[in-house]
């Protein structure tokens, strides 16, 4: 199972949005994610290799997914190559 993170910060509409997108994702993949706020010492790690837009989605590997508005489509995408790259 893939566990992604989501660096959010408060009253932020895109972060609103990112759960929703990760929360329908998770009844059709294998994934799981949990949420960092931005303030936090762990959220700062994070996002001192993010691009300063909010949210940020980040892979295990700390590869980030997507940042801002996140696209379902996209991270399907993502998440398909990375599959299959681990298949191989």
């Amino acid at each position: 199972m893939t566990q992604l993170v989501l660096l959010t910060a408060p009253s932020c509409h895109l972060c609103d949005h990112a759960r929703h997108v990760l929360d329908a994702l998770v009844a059709e993949r294998h994934i799981d994610w949990r949420e960092v706020q931005a303030d936090s010492p762990e959220g700062r790690r994070v996002a001192s290799a993010a691009p300063p837009l909010r949210p940020v989605l980040v892979a295990p590997d700390g590869h980030i997914l997507g940042y801002g508005r996140l696209s379902a489509k996209r991270l399907r995408r993502t998440l398909d190559a990375a599959e299959a790259s681990s298949v191989a």
